[in-house]
């Protein structure tokens, strides 16, 4: 069955958080097998994974720690600080002792496991977290972790295990940033100063495997680390990992038994998994995919063009011809087992509204004329044809789907040169992806969508303790959201993985990300 992770549902109630910790906490058994036919984990053999896509280098700086990335690629080699219960956001340490504020979000302290050694024999200590935490700052490096790190001021080393890190402004849910980025993930300082070609052939972490052999555009191979600090984990002898951006051939490969897991991106393929009878789990995350429209140039710095386009739309008619109906539409941001839900709808279907905007835009001589520029992906792709396809219906608006490759699609993005492209506000803690994505001074505002009270809403959020006081702030933000339209969210995004029938212990914290030393196989 298709296993979904309900999000934050423990801060409703302490019945909800008892029954979910019991899911998140265990092992899962696979393909309809009970605990007790599977039994505890077995150590032995090789693990085959798929993941979307497939890395430029290995340096942690550039991985990304998200479902449609390389998150089993960076957990196994650098293992993890920290891990979140994505039903509860509780934190949970691993090669990190504790990582708290004691003055409101304003500086962190983090403790690190004495005794932790790279693969290299030198020392996982806070100078180590240090280098690879300053490193993520410098733009330059383009990493993802770069839409995060801007709230950093600095770090001090205090002692061999412990650091302060000191932020720009304060932040109380900093440390759901880190479980989410490559922050998460340090590497030998040793190691990264030999360069990006020598460290791509040596990766140096102290994560649950080693790197075996890389033939890129084909597959990874991973040797488990017998010095990994959580033994016996990990419970499998290898690990291969390939690379498949194609869904329907990731859907073969794992119902075929050429692969044992595979990160899934597209809902369509879990519902024909659990037909099927395979495992699967999902990270219910709110947000979701967006269509974002530029407010830096027409015909979208225009309210009334981001408003026609809104409501033209029918989310449920793209829905059906992009993942046969079986995705999740939202209706709000937040989802109804959030604490931070209302009932603030996102936007609506309204046709004739819709043109009558067009035609105030035409009579106006500003016609709504853009570019949807798409990148690899058959989703994606058949996301703008679609878009293209339902505003053909109208007149005074036409589409131009622009097709981009994917080493492209990041230039396009960095330098803001589109007019509509799709984007993702994945939400789990709401505080990253909000402020990143729609606060008029962050580096990953997309759209350039610059409101004062939504600027307002979006640090008291980021500020306040209750949940309650938080609430309060992220109803405003909604309200501004749909107001503003900077975008139309049309699909929860599906962080997720389908598992093989022999493969166990599947868990997974942040946006989807597999924990690679609890896999196990049963014969």
């Amino acid at each position: 069955m298709i296993r979904q992770r309900r999000l934050l549902c423990a801060l409703v109630g302490a019945a909800c958080a008892a029954t979910m910790m019991l899911t998140s906490c265990g092992q899962v058994p696979q393909s309809g097998a009970s605990a007790e036919e599977v039994g505890g984990p077995v150590a032995g053999g090789t693990g085959r994974t798929i993941q979307v896509s497939e890395p430029r280098t290995l340096d942690p700086a550039t991985l990304g720690n998200a479902w449609a990335t390389q998150p089993q690629l960076g957990n196994a080699l650098y293992g993890t600080l920290m891990i979140n219960n994505v039903e509860t956001l509780e934190i949970e340490y691993k090669m990190a002792e504790d990582f708290s504020t004691t003055d409101g979000g304003s500086t962190y302290i983090l403790k690190l496991r004495p005794g932790l050694m790279f693969t290299d024999g030198t020392p996982l200590d806070a100078a180590a977290v240090k280098f690879n935490w300053d490193r993520l700052r410098d733009p330059a490096l383009g990493s993802g972790a770069s839409k995060v790190t801007p709230q950093i001021a600095g770090t001090e080393v205090i002692d061999p295990t412990t650091m302060r890190l000191t932020m720009v402004a304060p932040n109380q849910h900093f440390v759901q940033a880190v479980v989410t980025t490559s922050m998460n993930w340090i590497a030998s300082p040793t190691a990264l100063q030999k360069g990006s070609q020598g460290f791509d052939t040596a990766p140096i972490g102290a994560g649950p495997f080693t790197l075996a052999s890389w033939t890129r555009q084909d597959q990874i191979v991973l040797k488990r680390n017998p010095a990994y600090w959580d033994a016996p984990k990990p419970y499998l002898d290898s690990l291969t990992v390939r690379f498949m951006p194609d869904t329907a051939q990731r859907y073969n490969a794992v119902t075929t038994d050429s692969a044992d897991l595979t990160s899934e991106t597209n809902p369509s393929n879990l519902n024909d998994a659990d037909k099927a009878g395979f495992a699967t789990d999902l990270v219910q995350t709110g947000g979701g995919q967006y269509l974002a429209m530029n407010f830096r140039r027409a015909p979208f710095d225009d309210a009334r063009a981001r408003r026609a386009v809104s409501l033209a739309l029918d989310l449920d008619m793209l829905n059906t011809v992009v993942y046969n109906g079986t995705g999740d539409v939202p209706t709000t941001l937040f989802p109804e087992v959030s604490p931070f839900y209302s009932n603030i709808a996102l936007t609506k279907n309204d046709k004739e509204v819709a043109q009558s905007l067009f035609d105030e835009l035409a009579a106006a001589g500003k016609p709504v004329s853009f570019a949807f520029t798409s990148y690899s992906s058959a989703e994606n792709k058949m996301t703008a044809e679609g878009v293209q396809a339902q505003l053909s219906a109208f007149d005074n608006v036409e589409v131009e789907v622009k097709s981009v490759d994917s080493t492209a699609i990041s230039s396009v993005v960095g330098k803001r040169d589109f007019e509509m492209v799709i984007t993702s506000a994945n939400i789990l803690d709401p505080d990253t992806e909000l402020w990143t994505g729609f606060h008029s001074k962050s580096a990953g505002n997309m759209s350039g969508i610059s409101d004062p009270g939504l600027d307002a809403a979006l640090d008291a959020g980021r500020v306040a303790a209750s949940t309650e006081e938080r609430k309060k702030a992220y109803d405003v933000v909604q309200t501004r959201l749909a107001e503003l339209v900077p975008g139309v969210f049309y699909i929860r995004s599906s962080p997720s993985v389908i598992a093989g029938r022999n493969m166990q212990g599947v868990v997974m914290y942040g946006l989807g990300s597999p924990l690679p030393e609890e896999l196990w196989l049963t014969s």
